[in-house]
């Protein structure tokens, strides 16, 4: 009876074509349109292949040497050999951009809106770029002495170079963008008011180190790694002693070891977790163990023992931790053993992640917060909960004013 249907398997089921973004683009914070621009610098046009990629990003030089560039884990080459090196590429479109002096092209016409911006880093500059094409008039008001935010203060001369830093920013001005420096906003509605604008975005950063209570007996010489990357790119570089602990298993703890290496000290990075738990870029781990830094894993402080004289450490108490069950990140707990050892330091510095910095949440107290300390966004808009004020970062974590809204 089911002869005439054919003697073949039935399928009732058909394929229907979806539409998805490519692996790389998905995963790409940016936003870029990363095949698209790989395709014309392929065919050789690497001004058009620019000119692709800063529709999305106008900083690909900063971008292609401090991205942690996920668009490669995702990369579907590596399957056959290895993923497309797209940071490289991206590093090299940046680069030639400056040496050949190309800019980006002004709007053709004017809205008449005028935005403010609270804050000069990476989320700050984009916002203003963006906006600025949108024909907006746009400002940006900064209580550092620079732009720039956490990529000049928080990211080491050796992998971020000044001179190409500031290039991108002076051809985010040149598009239009108002920098205003030394100018700390405290009232961002009386700002808005006097200054006539229509709507205000904020981008104060993650500039507050997070601390956890360890007891300290007369231990001088605790540093947080943001305020010592910032120090040593002043100039006024702590005096290390010989022996150096970083806590912490992050990117910006790295550059904390890999800076205090450079200027002398022998470094010992300590982490709770495994080496394969690290958050840390596979790389620069790599790199920090080939320059002589020590990794101690499963090791957590318990204690910090100074010298009033000194002003130094000179020792620290770890725990002995050992890996429970995964908590609410999905990751196995660090569970403390029972058992300490006593490891010899002069200098502790602390690399346990950064906060929000608070200056406007503080002094706006209509401004709802989320549990991590961030400002609560709507999602979609990314406007607060006081109208005509906006702020960068994910409505599924709270919103941010962090590095990550770039």
């Amino acid at each position: 009876t089911r002869h005439d249907r054919g003697t073949g398997a039935l399928r009732t089921r058909r394929p229907e074509y979806v539409d998805f973004l490519p692996p790389c683009n998905d995963a790409c914070p940016a936003g870029e349109n990363i095949q698209a621009w790989l395709a014309l610098a392929q065919s050789g046009d690497y001004e058009g292949a620019w000119r692709e990629l800063v529709r999305n990003n106008p900083m690909p030089a900063i971008h292609g040497r401090v991205c942690y560039h996920p668009c490669e884990s995702v990369c579907h080459r590596d399957i056959t050999d290895s993923a497309v090196s797209i940071h490289a590429v991206e590093r090299y479109l940046g680069d030639l951009a400056l040496e050949k002096g190309w800019q980006f092209k002004k709007p053709d016409q004017q809205t008449g809106k005028k935005i403010l911006i609270i804050g000069a880093g990476p989320s700050g500059l984009s916002a203003a770029y963006h906006l600025t094409l949108m024909g907006h008039e746009v400002e940006i008001r900064e209580a550092g002495p620079v732009a720039g935010g956490m990529i000049h203060f928080g990211i080491p001369a050796y992998r971020m170079p000044r001179d190409e830093l500031q290039a991108e920013i002076d051809r985010i001005e040149a598009l239009g963008v108002k920098i205003t420096l030394d100018h700390r906003v405290d009232d961002v509605l009386r700002e808005k008011e006097e200054g006539g604008f229509d709507a205000v975005f904020t981008a104060v950063g993650a500039h507050i180190s997070k601390k956890i209570d360890i007891p300290t007996r007369e231990a001088g010489k605790i540093l947080d790694a943001v305020s010592f990357l910032s120090s040593t790119k002043d100039g006024d570089t702590p005096k290390l002693g010989r022996r150096v602990a970083i806590y912490g298993g992050g990117n910006t703890a790295m550059d904390a070891a890999r800076t205090a290496r450079r200027l002398g000290g022998n470094v010992t990075i300590v982490y709770r977790r495994t080496r394969e738990a690290m958050p840390v870029r596979r790389e620069e781990l790599h790199h920090a163990l080939e320059e002589g830094i020590e990794l101690k894993t499963l090791r957590a402080p318990r204690e910090f023992i100074g010298d009033d004289k000194t002003h130094f450490v000179n020792s620290t108490n770890l725990d002995v931790m050992e890996l429970g069950e995964p908590d609410a990140s999905g990751r196995r707990r660090p569970v403390a053993t029972g058992e300490t050892e006593a490891m010899q330091v002069d200098l502790v510095i602390m690399a346990l992640g950064n906060a929000s910095n608070p200056i406007v949440k503080d002094a706006e107290p209509g401004l709802k917060t989320s549990k991590w300390g961030t400002i609560e966004i709507r999602p979609g808009s990314q406007e607060t909960s006081i109208a005509d004020v906006y702020t960068g970062g994910d409505a599924n974590r709270g919103g941010s004013t962090a590095i990550r809204a770039a």
